[in-house]
Formats: C-alpha cells, structure tokens, sequence
C-alpha cells in the first residue's frame, strides 16, 4: 500500500507575465524539486503547478509516476467519498504565482458554461470544469478584482473624458440614470436593474474599435502624465489622483493601447499584504497586476479573457457570462481564522507560532497557513477524510506521517493522503518574525473540520 506521504516533483510554466530568473518564487521553489530543472536568469517563470491536472501534472519525486496515477490506483489516498464525487482526481489545483507584469482581463466559467464551452472549443477550453479560486498574498500583490460600487464608476464617467467617450454619452447617460439614488439599495429589482446598466455599459467598452481606442489612449496618456494628483477629479474613490494616473502609466507601459487601460475604471483596485487574502467566484471578473501569491482552485485551467493578453480573446463570452456584482473590494477579501484542528507544541507557543485558515465558501478546497518560529517547534494535525498538498515557503524542518519522516525546506512540495496525521516541526528560528513558513491545501467531505 502507497505510503500516505509523498514528496512532489511540480513543474512551472513560463510565460511572458511571470517574474524574470530567480526574482520568481515559482522558479525558485521548482528548482527545489525537479531534479532536471535550473533557472535562466532571462527567462519569466510564471506558475509552479501542485495537482493532478493533465496540462502540468505532479510527480513522485521518488519514482516519478503522476500523482494521478498514484492517487487512481489507490483511492484510499483521496478518501472513497472524494474519489467517487471527483471521478478519482485531486478536486483542488494549488499553486504558487509569480507576477511581473498584468496577467489578463478574464474571468472562470461556472461548471454549465464550461462544460458548453470545453464541447464546443476544447483547444481554447481544456477542460469542462468550473475555477473558483483563492488568492493569498506570499509578498505585496495588486491587482484588479471585481466591479466598483457603482458610484466609483459614475465618478470616473464625469471627470475622465476618454473613457466616458469610449462608453458613450447615450450609455453614460442611461447608466447615470439607472443607478441614480440606487447605488447601494439592496432591494432585488433595483439590484437586477443596477446590473443590468452596468452590463449595458460595460459591453458597450468592450466593443470598442480599434481607431476610437487609439485616440482615447493618447488622451488618457495625456491626462494621466500631466494632471497627477488632480488625475480623475477631487472627491472620487480613495485609489484616484497620482495612484490611479501611475497605474495608467504603468499598465500602458506593460501593454500600449489595451482596452484593459479603461476597464480598470469599472474593477476594484486592490492590494494585498502578506497574509491577505481574497476569494473570486466562478463568474467574477479580475486581473493580477504583480507580487507573488499563493492561489488555491477548483482542478481547472478554463480562462475567458478579453485584455492585457497576447492569447486567445473572447469578449463576447466574457460580457455575457459575468455575475456584474458590485461591492468594495473589502467584501472580497477573507477574514482568516486560527484552525482548531491543529495542537501546536509549548515551543510553538512560546514563540507565537500560529496556523491559520482560509476557507472559501466551497467545498473542493480551504488552506491552512502554519508559521513556527523556533527550532523545536512542532504542529501536529490531526488527521481528515481527505487529501492534502504541503508546501513550504521559508525555513526549513521535518514532515512526519506515523513512521515516515523526511526534511522539509523552502520550495519542498508533499501530497498527504487521506486520514494520515500530519505533524511538522521546525528546525529554524524566527527570521523577519517567522521561521518555519507552510501552506496545507486540503479537501474534505461530509465533516466541518474545513467549514467553521
């Protein structure tokens, strides 16, 4: 029987948004567990993959059979109620981002759409399920996540000329109209009306032509390279002025004359700090700007994208599949909580060790983040109905399930079978104010251990 404790060989993709060289967290944690991989210093590493996903899947370090032939030929691995609700696949694709420059404008289809869009265009739609999906932040991360409250976009529609050109004055107008004094109403007519507004004007942007997009840029350069602070008006969202002029900027710089430099005027900008985190519905619209994140995710890699990409667009499928909620960003971001299933040693407590959750409102996928500050400190999980990814960010120790224990450092990846004990323990002292740094990615079914 498959020892419930593997070390993983995970691969990592390159393209063109991800960090150069050995900036990139994912290049450096792959290079710490595929025996046949180095880094080239000119070259973007963008995504190292922890899963059984067919497009990158994981290896047995030891013996380099897939993890999807491991788990499949022992389903004990998954549990029986996994392997039956998931046809025998990790539900969860975990990985580690690292981001350079604005990776696109997109959007992940709900299972119905993927399953439509996978029949029809498998090259473009690899799979046909759906990718909600967790976001935490390894160091400072930006990006673009979400519509505005819809007041923030009527603010931008009467201080920034280009963009209110490219909507339109009639769409302005209606949308202006159609909002008015219903911004934040929670009655549901008035909630379907705001969507439907902002649907309308949104795809109205979407649609732009070529020539109407490249004059639109050249002025908002111009506003955007002279007007600093008073960029976007007095008395507008708190990310306008010199923040939100940079952001052109900077964006224009990465990809000149995209359509994605007004879409920014209808999304939330967002930052994270390390730690911080965010979860995006099937459905929800967002662009990663930069900094290195932890992402957790349904076992999918569907993307519609409409901006900031040299790949495949499909705008019509983006406008159409949208939700079109609106909210600060702050109801996106996740509020963590200690994992009681979890006893941390008295050298853990000692050294305010903490092991904290993030558990979207899914069942495919939560993640436990564990930091031990001192040597000897130890955390021991107790076991659950399912399978779990371990992966190490900073420091390093030992991973331990009943007798099997092997070194664990940064980059080191490890699948845990289902029902094992898991217990990690420290061999660095604290660092920046953390020593020993994991990521415990798991699923489970039928128990709350992963609900609270």
């Amino acid at each position: 029987m498959q020892v419930p404790l593997i070390r993983l060989e995970c691969g990592v993709n390159s393209y063109d948004w991800g960090k150069i060289g050995k900036a990139s967290a994912a290049a450096k944690f792959a290079s710490a567990t595929a025996s046949d991989f180095s880094i080239q210093e000119e070259k973007p590493y963008a995504e190292l993959w922890m899963g059984t996903h067919p497009s990158l899947p994981s290896k047995d370090l030891e013996t380099q059979r897939t993890l999807l032939d491991l788990v499949q030929d022992n389903q004990a691995l998954l549990s029986q109620d996994i392997a039956e609700r998931y046809e025998n696949k990790l539900p969860f694709l975990f990985k580690v981002l690292s981001i350079n420059k604005a990776l696109s404008i997109q959007a992940h289809p709900n299972k119905k759409l993927a399953e439509q869009l996978h029949s029809k265009d498998p090259k473009n739609y690899p799979d046909d399920n759906h990718k909600p999906e967790m976001t935490i932040a390894v160091t400072p991360f930006d990006g673009l996540c979400g519509f505005r409250p819809l007041a923030e976009i009527t603010h931008f529609l009467n201080t920034i000329s280009s963009f209110r050109k490219l909507v339109g004055e009639d769409e302005a107008k209606d949308f202006e109209n159609a909002v008015k004094g219903k911004e934040t109403s929670s009655k549901e007519d008035e909630v379907e009306s705001n969507k439907k507004a902002l649907q309308s004007a949104f795809t109205k942007l979407m649609n732009t032509g070529k020539d109407a997009l490249a004059s639109a840029t050249e002025d908002l350069l111009k506003a955007a390279n002279t007007e600093g602070a008073s960029f976007a008006g007095e008395g507008g969202p708190s990310n306008g002025g010199k923040e939100l002029a940079d952001l052109v900027i900077r964006l224009n710089s990465q990809f000149p004359g995209d359509i994605g430099l007004f879409v920014q005027f209808f999304l939330n900008y967002v930052k994270l700090e390390i730690g911080e985190a965010m979860f995006l519905k099937a459905d929800d619209i967002h662009a990663y700007l930069s900094g290195d994140i932890i992402e957790c995710m349904a076992s999918s890699d569907n993307v519609v994208r409409a901006g900031f990409t040299p790949k495949f667009k499909d705008v019509s499928t983006l406008t159409t599949m949208l939700t079109y909620s609106y909210a600060p960003i702050s109801e996106q971001k996740m509020s963590p909580v200690d994992y009681p299933y979890v006893t941390l040693s008295a050298a853990a407590y000692s050294s305010n060790s903490s092991s904290i959750l993030y558990d979207p409102p899914i069942p495919e996928f939560a993640v436990v983040r564990t930091a031990l500050n001192k040597t000897g400190a130890k955390a021991t999980f107790e076991a659950i109905q399912g399978p779990s990814i371990v992966l190490c960010t900073k420091g390093k120790g030992t991973i331990s399930v009943g007798p099997k224990k092997e070194k664990i450092e940064e980059g080191y990846v490890f699948f845990v079978g289902a029902t094992a004990e898991l217990v990690i323990e420290s061999e660095t002292d604290a660092e920046d104010g953390e020593g020993l740094v994991t990521f415990k990615a798991f699923c489970e079914i039928g128990d709350e251990k992963n609900k609270l």
